[in-house]
């Protein structure tokens, strides 16, 4: 019964919220069979490459007060920094070096970092770089804000949704935030002309077996070019501190369901993922994932952009970081390419 439903979402991308509920609790029968069929819609699509982008954390400031977030504004315990215009520059030029053709800007919602600044440091990236893409992770922002860094050269934007539904949403963020501005967002970001990344974390405070099934559904819905998920793991200086992390095993049998679902995502095997199990990431490779985002950032800065506890890799140069990386996933019988790794239209 069960792979014959995998059967089906191959085939047609689509269940109701109700099978992907029976896959969810049943998924120690069909892991496997649902890891293969994954592996071999991506291959029909991407071959074994696996993309690597370069994750730039370029400022750990940031004004909202999610729960569940180690640089929440709240947290008085957070190491603030931020990188100057020269330092993002020298990063992406360092990382071109190494092989890099796509450049992953993330940060918190910094008030510093204005459009100016913004749009100033993505052009002077494209004249650098002009045959690499800009991704953007900044968060929620305006319409005119979004026009205007996809103006400058922005070419993908970021932004987990965290949750699709609203009263979850509401657990996981304080009143000044809303899910349906995060909404707005993202639907703004589509009709710019973005290739757009959602995502959720699994195993959040109070998200249950169903809330991950409804998610499957939206993103069905939603279709975005990449989606990033990966494990809730508690931050201690934050509310959820004590809160229970959510587990490698869940995270990587949902990438199995999320490739078939979305043929073509663009779909990372996460840090966070790769940081609750040491095997993590070439696991969720093996399961349908196509994209690692090695951090770039500067050594001073790594340990400092901390949205969880026990994050790895904040000590490795990044040479030695890719290095090691290509060889963990030449295990895996894939390959590290150097390309901007565009969203495949199936042409």
């Amino acid at each position: 019964m069960y792979k014959a439903l995998i059967d089906r979402l191959e085939k047609e991308n689509n269940l109701t919220a109700e099978e992907y509920l029976e896959l969810i609790r049943h998924r120690e029968e069909i892991r496997n069979y649902a890891a293969e069929r994954a592996v071999s819609v991506r291959k029909e699509y991407y071959g074994n490459k696996v993309f690597i982008r370069a994750l730039i954390e370029f400022t750990n400031y940031c004004r909202n007060n999610c729960y569940y977030c180690g640089i929440r504004a709240g947290n008085a315990n957070a190491e603030r920094y931020r990188l100057t215009a020269d330092e993002i520059i020298a990063c992406a030029d360092e990382g071109y070096v190494l092989g890099f053709r796509t450049f992953v800007m993330q940060g918190g919602e910094d008030p510093y970092f204005t459009d100016d600044i913004l749009c100033d440091i993505i052009r002077r990236i494209k004249k650098n770089h002009p045959d690499c893409a800009v991704t953007l992770s900044l968060g929620e922002r305006s319409f005119e804000s979004y026009k205007a860094l996809k103006e400058a050269g922005a070419d993908r934007y970021l932004l987990r949704h965290e949750t699709c539904d609203p009263e979850h949403y509401k657990k996981l963020h304080p009143d000044s935030m809303s899910y349906d501005n995060r909404m707005r967002c993202l639907t703004e970001l589509k009709s710019l002309g973005y290739q757009v990344g959602a995502g959720f974390m699994v195993g959040s405070p109070y998200q249950t077996e169903n809330d991950l099934a409804n998610e499957m559904v939206f993103l069905r819905e939603f279709n975005p070019q990449m989606v990033g998920i990966g494990p809730f793991i508690p931050h201690k200086d934050t509310p959820f501190g004590e809160y229970k992390s959510g587990t490698a095993e869940m995270t990587v049998f949902l990438l199995s369901l999320i490739r078939l679902t979305l043929p073509r995502v663009l779909l990372p095997a996460t840090t966070a993922l790769g940081t609750v199990d040491p095997k993590g990431r070439e696991k969720g490779i093996l399961a349908g994932a196509n994209v690692l985002m090695p951090n770039l950032s500067p050594l001073h800065a790594r340990k400092k952009y901390m949205l969880y506890d026990n994050k790895i890799c904040t000590g490795d140069e990044a040479a030695k970081c890719i290095a090691c990386l290509s060889e963990r996933i030449k295990s895996t019988g894939y390959e590290i390419v150097t390309d901007r790794g565009d969203y495949s239209n199936g042409i």
